[in-house]
């Protein structure tokens, strides 16, 4: 029997007539597919499947990128709700008139510049399952939104880092801060090269000035950054600064997360599915088979097949599928 959905180096989906699709992996197929600019994405392949926006981003965050987007009449875009330009796609097979829906990383919820997925039907369903336990369910983003608000005001006696990824939770953090009593907010390099990219392809701004070593950040300043708080360079910000840490995370619902990653406060601020979007979102697509992968890949899988009722099963390295032959 022929595989036509299996985990290799990304998701490999094969069409009945032996034409093969690799998503968001770097392995040999006849189409690539990349989802979103995240750097666990990227694909090598100088042709892709992808929005423009996504192959500009990949352009100015790897040296010596310069992917060029291409169709293909199989495959259909769908805005994933997960960061700007990224992307879920459905396949149709040509000769079987099977549907795959790959997801990608996506949200279902519309959060400020971004449109929140909106599922479509499909047979077959590849679902990333981040948050794919009922301990993760998050609260409204207005909430969220609401409580960052709050703590920006309270502590505007001194400066704020506040860390997120340089493409998504970055640019929400910026939005953020337009609305806040900061009146000085500055960017790392690698957020500002990723939030300039973003307003040339889209009706969106992000305030921020770039930040550089003669900024001397003082009392009701922020700045947004990537990376890790416990890196030397924001040890040593921190020390000359008086700043507070703050990280923002779906994770953040585990009280330990401030902990275990080393910042002063934590607020629950997602790209992802929670656990009940998760599972609304498969029975709006009313798939046949469902495979799942990242994050709580078996369990999810074992309570879509106790619970929803739908066939499911993780998606393992080189394993041969249950069903879908």
């Amino acid at each position: 029997m022929t595989r036509r959905v299996r985990l290799r180096d990304g998701i490999e989906i094969a069409f009945a007539g032996g034409e093969r699709f690799v998503l968001d992996g770097s392995g040999a197929g006849d189409t690539t597919f990349v989802s979103h600019a995240h750097g666990d994405h990227h694909a090598r392949a100088s042709e892709v499947i992808a929005s423009d926006l996504t192959a500009a981003l990949i352009a100015t965050r790897r040296s010596g990128a310069d992917p060029t987007v291409v169709d293909h009449p199989a495959v259909e875009l769908f805005p994933a709700g997960h960061v700007a330009g990224s992307r879920a796609m459905r396949l149709t097979d040509p000769d079987t008139g099977r549907r795959y829906l790959y997801t990608g990383d996506c949200s279902t919820r519309d959060r400020f510049h971004l449109d929140g997925f909106d599922p479509v039907d499909a047979d077959v369903l590849i679902l990333e399952t981040t948050y794919g336990t009922p301990e993760y369910r998050l609260p409204p983003t207005e909430a969220s939104v609401a409580a960052i608000r709050s703590w920006l005001t309270e502590t505007m006696d001194r400066p704020v880092l506040l860390f997120g990824y340089a493409l998504g939770r970055a640019q929400k953090l910026q939005r953020i801060l337009a609305d806040s009593p900061r009146e000085r907010v500055f960017v790392t390099d690698s957020i500002a090269d990723v939030s300039d990219v973003i307003e040339t392809h889209r009706d969106v701004t992000f305030p921020g000035e770039r930040y550089g070593s003669d900024v001397d950040l003082a009392a009701g300043d922020a700045l947004v950054c990537s990376g890790s708080p416990r890196s030397p360079w924001v040890q040593s910000l921190v020390e000359s600064s008086g700043a507070v840490t703050a990280g923002f995370s779906g994770w953040a619902v585990d009280s330990s997360f401030v902990y275990r990653r080393g910042y002063d406060e934590g607020f629950v601020l997602s790209d992802h599915c929670d656990f009940d979007e998760l599972c609304s979102l498969v029975e709006a697509v009313d798939p046949e088979q469902v495979y799942t992968q990242h994050g709580f890949a078996d369990e999810f899988a074992a309570h879509v097949t106790s619970e929803l009722g739908y066939r499911a099963q993780s998606l393992k390295a080189n394993q041969a599928t249950l069903g879908d032959f």
